[in-house]
């Protein structure tokens, strides 16, 4: 889910603390190195959402719709902010 912080106007840059639960596929190598090559999240829970730029949390921080273009899936908007 995107998000936008009330505080600053910020909708690129968040530190997102979740907790993941997920089924995974994982292939080793014979040297040993691992590849997930496949991984289905079964369940997931926001614990805390903070904006990288004014470090506002809580309240200040908004859920927002994802922004279609025209024609196209939904996309959460990345163009403010900078890369």
């Amino acid at each position: 889910m995107p998000y936008r912080c009330s505080a600053c106007g910020n909708r690129t840059r968040f530190d997102v603390v979740a907790t993941r639960r997920t089924r995974a596929f994982h292939h080793y190598s014979l040297g040993g190195e691992l590849t997930v090559e496949e991984e289905e999240v079964l369940e997931e829970r926001v614990e805390e959402v903070s904006c990288r730029w004014c470090g506002a949390a809580g309240s200040a921080i908004e859920e927002i719709e994802d922004v279609a273009p025209a024609g196209g899936e939904p996309v959460a908007n990345t163009a403010e902010g900078g890369s």
